[in-house]
């Protein structure tokens, strides 16, 4: 690990205002994944501010009935808050779904939603990457593609982005709200906070320099019932090939979205008009496009599969409930 200098914000704004002031800077909270980063010199900061002090550790209702969650709020405190556990069941089921017991205790909101991907290569400093060092290659393409994405990759990078609880959000609708260093806030919609890797995959958010995540809202609760399938290589501790989040209404509509599969939480307005028609139909308008490898072919079944797997638990669920 590379020496780096440390300080402790009192404010988002100030936090915001030093990050941009010191390129390189990163925010640090939990730490559960930027530290194991550092420590392989895949992320050499040359100084972390430590977010860790500043309000931005509660659950509240908003005004119009829905739930904003503050950016420090732990993953294990979230999943284990009651209105998440009543009106958000994807999202807690996701975020039980991801690491482990203890990771989950220090892991934050926005940390989560931040966390970087596991693709092999990234982790791998003899092997090119351009999301790690822009410019220098892709050794994931050609290479071990097992875990890697089917669809919203490109020619330059083939990761997929490893959060849980990132596409039960997106599957809510959520927003965050963020600080600029001018101290300017502002709410991005998750569908719009991801980029794809095009030619530039080391830039994976809308994020401006120095800006700071304070919160995510949820809107009203959507109803429904609520899904989180994750299929993985190992029953626990491991990153999805393929997980399915869902919320499915009586009448057979609903929204989804899967994770594993694509840089980025992946929902597609088309799939979602197609729930009643079954999971073929689904599968077939999340997956148009899909460019797989031979590696991970079978993650096109897997999704189909899991998809048809969370809607008939959630017709078995319905037809219980009466």
């Amino acid at each position: 690990m590379r020496v780096f200098t440390y300080q402790k914000a009192a404010t988002p704004a100030e936090a915001a205002a030093a990050a941009l002031r010191m390129p390189g800077a990163r925010f640090i909270a939990g730490g559960t994944n930027l530290l194991d980063l550092m420590k392989l010199e895949i992320e050499t900061p040359a100084h972390l501010i430590d977010v860790n002090g500043l309000a931005l550790d509660k659950v509240e209702a908003t005004n119009d009935g829905g739930l904003r969650i503050g950016a420090l709020v732990r993953n294990t405190a979230l999943a284990a808050h009651a209105t998440v556990r009543r009106d958000y069941g994807v999202l807690s089921r996701a975020l039980l779904a991801g690491a482990s017991a203890q990771l989950r205790n220090k892991a934050t909101t926005a940390g989560n939603l931040l966390q970087r991907t596991r693709c092999p290569y990234f982790y791998d400093t003899n092997q090119a990457c351009n999301k790690r060092v822009p410019g220098s290659g892709c050794s994931a393409i050609g290479g071990f593609s097992r875990p890697l994405a089917i669809v919203g990759g490109s020619d330059a990078c083939i990761a997929t982005h490893p959060s849980d609880m990132a596409v039960a959000m997106r599957v809510l609708d959520a927003s965050i709200d963020t600080v600029r260093a001018d101290g300017a806030v502002r709410t991005i919609p998750i569908a719009d906070f991801y980029r794809l890797p095009g030619n530039t995959p080391h830039v994976e958010t809308v994020l401006q320099p120095g800006e700071l995540i304070t919160g995510v809202v949820l809107p009203r609760p959507p109803g429904g019932t609520h899904m989180y399938r994750k299929v993985r290589d190992r029953a626990s501790y491991a990153f999805a090939l393929v997980s399915v989040a869902a919320v499915i209404l009586p009448d057979g509509t609903g929204r989804l979205a899967l994770g594993g599969v694509a840089p980025q939480p992946w929902r597609v307005a088309g799939a979602e008009q197609a729930m009643p028609d079954g999971a073929a139909a689904v599968a077939r308008q999340l997956l148009a496009g899909a460019r797989p490898t031979d590696d991970n072919a079978f993650k096109v079944t897997l999704a189909e599969r899991t998809i048809a797997s969370v809607l008939r638990e959630a017709q078995a669920v319905q037809a219980k409930k009466g």
